[in-house]
């Protein structure tokens, strides 16, 4: 929100007053003991703290000033247009966007929110997800381009040419705008176009074929997506049919002799939240595109990828969370209601706590996936840890995140309702990490997918002793999570409930792994002990001070 320079305050009616101070500038990483904690915590156990803790914090700096959080409001103020033809008639297909997108891709992408991960690997996983959630207090709607273009790098390596000649341009830690052939570019973005009208998650059913493949995977598409984010991306990679089955290509926006490439776009998407990004439908008309990975393997190819925008989707569920607690405590603390400040009254403490609790929750477990994405390499039980760890995260903290944010609003009252505020536009781009990549049910037969690999049953066993001993419930919720992992989850129509208790006991252990056995504690009482549908009604005592203090943002 902006601040205004020495507002009046006298007013002929009233005195403004009891109106908490704008949060003003302030350093969101070294200034937040909730995120910093967990993230050190992760860039500890990878051996990256000296490589990212420093960079961390000062890009903390840079998205704490007011100046630019406000770049966001201004760019989902102004939504990006659709441009199909020029004056002259002649059909260029390009997306016009407000400079405020522009000035925060450029920040973000000049800060390594996509190339991080690849160019300082150790840790780089748990530092790229800071770097997304520190964003996201700007705008998450410049994340999405951003997780495409970080997530896109395995998915290239699986062809020489796609890795020698695109993983540069996505890894180059830099913004070009420019609407020119990537060659010619400092740096490119790269998206996704997978779902089709008749199938949404099921890419089987895709009907895009690729047609005339000589020796070097080179195609022409043609066929129709339904959901093609970040349209002005530099390629796509996208699933077609061919002979072999569905294969994975990779689309550029301009033909290898320069030559536009025939993507049309067909409209943007008017979207409920995430507006400051362009979503759209595309056709394939004759496009030019290149396999990547094996004839018919497509799916295999492309399954890296999804992988990891899954970690955005959960740590920017988490990231979401931990803003509205830092908002809804900021607001409680400048404001006063029935002689009291509203920090200060009971049940609103209560309300505080429990958010504060479930962000607390969420970024230990989400910053527990990234550690065993940054330890993979070097550890087997840490792969298969990620294999089942990321859709059981993603299920339970992509549920609690539109629950968390509608009680942050209410916490707010009706200014909180307002768009001056921005607590709309958290709540409406709440929902959005749940349906990315697998809505819950999807998400829930995966785990019963993964879970059909004994090493991941191994793995969860193995994370389950975190948080043996702590409290009797736990252990017996432990103990019933793994007798049905064992069975493979249990039946399907059991799947979804598999995946919130899961969530909930290895949220519990990862709290304990962070060394936070108070908090560990408070949220075995609440949410295992003694749960309620609504935040703070749950039963048991809790340490609502110590919670309360955490989510406090410090200058």
């Amino acid at each position: 929100m902006t601040r205004h320079l020495r507002p009046r305050a006298d007013l002929p009616t009233h005195t403004v007053g009891n109106q908490p101070e704008p949060l003003g500038d302030l350093n969101l990483f070294a200034g937040d003991a909730m995120l910093s904690h967990h993230v050190l915590r992760a860039l500890e156990a990878a051996g990256g703290r000296e490589d990212h803790a420093a960079h961390l914090s000062a890009y903390g700096a840079e998205m704490g000033r007011a100046d630019v959080r406000d770049l966001g409001r201004q760019a989902n103020e102004n939504p990006p247009k659709f441009i199909p033809f020029d004056r002259y008639g002649y059909r260029v297909d390009e997306v016009e966007f407000h400079p405020a997108y522009h000035a925060l891709m450029r920040i973000g992408l000049g800060a390594g929110v996509s190339s991080r991960a690849w160019t300082h690997p150790k840790g780089g996983h748990a530092a790229h997800s800071a770097l997304m959630a520190l964003t996201g207090w700007a705008d998450a709607g410049v994340c999405c381009p951003m997780s495409m273009t970080y997530a896109v790098v395995p998915a290239l390596q699986a062809s020489d040419w796609a890795a020698a000649e695109w993983a540069p341009r996505v890894t180059a830690a830099n913004y070009d705008p420019r609407f020119i052939p990537a060659a010619d570019k400092t740096a490119a973005t790269m998206g996704m176009a997978m779902t089709e009208k008749q199938g949404g998650s099921d890419v089987r059913a895709n009907e895009t074929r690729a047609h005339g493949a000589n020796a070097d995977g080179e195609v022409e598409l043609t066929g129709h997506k339904w959901f093609c984010s970040a349209p002005m991306s530099d390629a796509f990679l996208t699933l077609a049919y061919e002979d072999e089955g569905l294969s994975c290509f990779l689309a550029p926006r301009w033909r290898p002799d320069g030559s536009r490439n025939v993507i049309e776009i067909q409209r943007l998407k008017d979207k409920m939240g995430d507006r400051s990004n362009a979503s759209s439908e595309i056709e394939y008309r004759g496009a030019y595109a290149r396999r990547v990975g094996e004839p018919g393997r497509g799916v295999r190819t492309i399954i890296e990828m999804v992988q990891h925008t899954r970690l955005d989707c959960l740590t920017g569920a988490a990231g979401g969370m931990r803003i509205g607690a830092a908002l809804a405590v900021h607001h409680a603390d400048g404001r006063s209601a029935f002689q009291k400040r509203l920090i200060d009254q009971p049940l609103m403490r209560a309300v505080l706590a429990d958010l504060a609790l479930e962000a607390e929750a969420a970024l230990a477990l989400a910053w527990r996936v990234c550690e065993s994405f940054d330890r993979t390499g070097e550890n087997p039980a840490e792969a298969a840890l990620a294999r089942i760890l990321t859709p059981i995260a993603k299920y339970w903290l992509c549920k609690r995140a539109p629950m968390h944010a509608a009680e942050v609003m209410e916490c707010h009252g009706g200014v909180g309702f307002v768009e001056e505020s921005d607590i709309p536009r958290l709540f409406r781009q709440s929902p959005l990490n749940g349906i990315w990549e697998g809505s819950g049910n999807v998400i829930a037969l995966d785990i019963r997918r993964a879970l059909s690999a004994p090493e991941a049953v191994e793995a969860l066993r193995a994370e389950a002793e975190s948080g043996r001993g702590l409290h009797p419930a736990l252990d017996q919720l432990l103990d019933e999570v793994l007798a049905q992992a064992s069975a493979g989850g249990g039946a399907e129509v059991s799947a979804r409930r598999f995946a919130e208790r899961a969530g909930i006991a290895f949220s519990a252990c990862a709290l304990a792994r962070a060394g936070l056995d108070s908090a560990a504690g408070d949220f075995i009482t609440r949410r295992i002990v003694s749960p309620a549908l609504a935040f703070g009604a749950g039963g048991g005592e809790i340490d609502a001070t110590a919670l309360i203090e955490r989510a406090r943002l410090r200058r």
